[in-house]
């Protein structure tokens, strides 16, 4: 392992970022209708269940990182398989959230900038920032952390003095009744953005306070979820349910509504600051998840060396994911979800946490 330490608030300022990160940009639950803010509590329930499972194989193995304690669980042949596996997952996912964040300034803020050149000077900012660590990172969310409150607080204050929040367009609740709410958040938002915090698995062994890592990590994807909730509550009162679910970017159009005593307006930098901050945390997260992994992989004395390569390897994978924005929507919701995030999130955490139980029952009789 890096020889580096964070605190338990580093770790909550991380999972906060990490949870919100993206999820902001995108109408997140929308097929749930004007009960998306339900679903997205229903499905946060569903995190902490999964967050329960990735803190209880750290639990049993805290002093080993996940592709380690993989090879333990299932033999040396077959754990290093899986271990790869993991390493492609947290690539294309950061490759994912990349192409996302590079046709997101496409759209509102570049559109005659090549993608490649926006997706490109976004990694080397990453890839510096992952070369010098996981100290490096979570200080630098710490400071970021703070910068995203003050985005928040004073974008709900806008909100509120504009008066365009129209609670009636949630209404009525539950139309449709609880299952829809229900197929949504567990179809779909329980794997964006909750099960995404996987990555943390990688990251739980630099903890100093390990008591304090189940209760930091349950109140941050709390605060992350009850956040997530309110935006996806404020964009459909903004903007009414038709307009939310058909905006690319529903929260930009909410904040392009703002409008304080005839001049204020047209605040679309807290957009662009929302989304790099988000972008920047998520995409680190999960390179430096990528990065370590391979280097416990192949025993590579200096993961560091790793961060340069692999940055470029992320840059291709996110030119490559879908020719345009609808196309690598659709494959998302069609293959991403139930071929790849169920088995990485769910299936195979569940398997290894029941064979740790029994191994570990064995070594305790």
């Amino acid at each position: 392992m890096e020889k580096a330490k964070m605190s338990s608030y580093q770790l909550f300022t991380l999972i906060i970022l990490f949870e919100i990160g993206t999820a902001v940009w995108f109408p997140i639950a929308i097929d749930a209708k004007q009960d998306a803010w339900l679903a997205i509590l229903i499905a946060m329930a569903g995190g902490f269940c999964l967050f329960f499972m990735y803190y209880g194989l750290y639990r049993y193995y805290p002093d080993l990182p996940p592709m380690e304690y993989v090879q333990r669980l299932l033999g040396s042949v077959l754990g290093k398989g899986l271990a790869f596996c993991y390493v492609l997952y947290f690539l294309n996912v950061a490759a994912a959230i990349l192409r996302n964040f590079g046709e997101l300034l496409v759209t509102i803020a570049y559109p005659a900038t090549p993608l490649f050149v926006i997706n490109a000077l976004f990694i080397l900012v990453i890839v510096y920032t992952v070369y010098k660590g996981i100290e490096v990172i979570s200080r630098t969310s710490e400071v970021l952390f703070v910068v995203m409150c003050l985005l928040l607080l004073s974008g709900f204050l806008l909100f509120i003095i504009s008066g365009i929040i129209h609670t009636e367009n949630l209404k009525p609740v539950m139309e449709e009744g609880l299952l829809p709410v229900i197929k949504t958040a567990f179809t779909q938002t329980l794997y964006i953005p909750f099960g995404e915090v996987i990555a943390f698995a990688m990251i739980f062994p630099y903890v100093k306070e390990r008591e304090k890592v189940k209760r930091t990590g349950l109140w941050a994807m709390g605060m992350s979820g009850l956040l997530l909730a309110l935006v996806a509550a404020v964009n459909i009162s903004i903007l009414g349910l038709e307009d939310a679910s058909h905006s690319q970017f529903p929260l930009l159009a909410s904040i392009q509504s703002i409008e304080v005593a005839g001049f204020l307006e047209r605040l679309d930098i807290y957009f662009i600051l929302f989304a790099m901050i988000g972008g920047f945390l998520k995409i680190s997260i999960c390179f430096y998840a990528a990065v370590m992994a391979t280097s416990y992989l192949f025993h590579v004395k200096q993961p560091s060396r790793l961060a340069y390569p692999m940055g470029v390897v992320i840059l291709l994978l996110s030119m490559a994911s879908a020719s345009n924005y609808t196309e690598y929507i659709q494959e998302g919701l069609k293959v991403i979800t139930p071929y790849v995030l169920l088995p990485f999130q769910v299936i195979i955490p569940i398997l290894l946490l029941i064979i740790a139980f029994f191994k570990n029952r064995k070594k305790a009789a």
